[in-house]
């Protein structure tokens, strides 16, 4: 049972600070998630969570940190009991979130891992009941890790140092852009390649008769089976990109947008845009406009027209813009304003408004 209590101590402190690293490196995304619970919360239970949908990126960075803390704690064995009930009350509150997605299809993906390995909600839940089961079998057995490996202001320097690279990491990468991008608008993706299958989907076709349910690989002629389901034979050959569509009053402009070289400014919404950089965002727009890679400048906002309008009015932007879904600039970019660099629909560099580049920067990239 030592042997088994140890491997459990191990594995419980390993998870925590892995999952905690993987939130710190994108604060915002995990914020986008805690705010989607939010919004189903205030719904479900009163506007009064509403408030922490305003609080969501410093929840964020507080949350993970705490998981990256407790993990440390743990695996140093400091103040082991404390830490454990500390834990205990945090995998509560996880237990009950994705059970509440999972049960009433609410959030379908609760962010567990980042965007770095999708979980659905039962299989979340699962995980939690998991961690639960690591946390009993260390606090029932507590008798084989009485061993500490820091003790006294050790131990309390350990944490600190734990709590600071913790909250150094989520903040950094809140100012800047994530270390490691998940999604599928990360540097060297070719946006048009994505929005196609990898191969030929192929599906089973689930027929049935006299109450006999039996699989086809093509569709029967037999006009005395009656249709049950088609299901996918290989889902992971499906597009990656299903939803990034660019249009303006004249239309459609997708295809337009991943031909040639394009500098994209993307304004997800300018309530929240930052305003205090845009006199050397429009100094970018103008230099890369004359550029002679033949880089053409534009905007991207989730905005609508008359509000947009009023913006760029306000901070003098000149640019041609076009519209997209808020969720999609969302994924592009982790920043409010932000830049993607295109080429013929290949990411060349992606830049937060706190990193503006300059024209040789981005003429180096194309």
């Amino acid at each position: 049972m030592k042997l088994v209590t140890r491997i459990c101590w191990a594995l419980l402190g390993i998870l925590f600070i892995f999952s905690g690293l993987i939130k710190l490196n994108d604060p915002v995304g995990t914020a986008l998630k805690l705010e989607e619970y939010f919004e189903v919360f205030a719904t479900d239970f009163g506007s009064f969570f509403l408030y922490f949908k305003g609080i969501a990126r410093t929840l964020s960075i507080v949350l993970s940190s705490l998981e990256v803390i407790l993990g440390v704690a743990l695996l140093l064995r400091w103040h082991l009991r404390k830490t454990l009930w500390t834990l205990l009350a945090l995998l509560i509150f996880f237990t009950f979130l994705t059970f509440y997605s999972a049960a009433f299809n609410k959030v379908t993906d609760c962010g567990c891992f980042g965007d770095f390995i999708k979980l659905n909600p039962w299989t979340s839940f699962a995980k939690d009941l998991f961690l639960l089961g690591l946390w009993g079998v260390v606090f029932t057995n507590q008798r084989y890790l009485r061993r500490v490996f820091a003790k006294g202001q050790l131990g309390v320097m350990y944490i600190t140092v734990a709590a600071a690279v913790a909250i150094g990491i989520g903040v950094y990468a809140l100012g800047h852009l994530p270390y490691f991008d998940f999604l599928p608008y990360k540097v060297g993706n070719d946006i048009g390649k994505l929005m196609k299958p990898s191969e030929p989907l192929r599906y089973k076709y689930i027929m049935e008769r006299n109450g006999t349910s039996q699989e086809f690989t093509e569709y029967p002629t037999d006009t005395t089976w009656k249709f049950k389901q088609m299901v996918p034979l290989n889902p992971n050959a499906g597009p990656k990109i299903t939803d990034f569509k660019v249009w303006n009053d004249e239309g459609d402009y997708t295809q337009q947008l991943l031909q040639g070289n394009k500098l994209v400014l993307i304004i997800q919404n300018t309530d929240k845009a930052d305003r205090d950089r845009f006199t050397q965002i429009n100094s970018l727009l103008q230099s890369a406009d004359s550029s002679q890679k033949k880089i053409m400048p534009l905007v991207i906002t989730s905005t609508s027209p008359a509000e947009f309008d009023a913006f760029r009015h306000e901070v003098n932007l000149s640019a041609p813009f076009y519209y997209a879904d808020a969720t999609v600039l969302k994924s592009m970019i982790r920043s409010n304003p932000g830049f993607i660099l295109l080429k013929d629909g290949v990411v060349k560099g992606k830049f937060h408004y706190h990193d503006i580049p300059t024209r040789a920067t981005i003429e180096e990239l194309l």
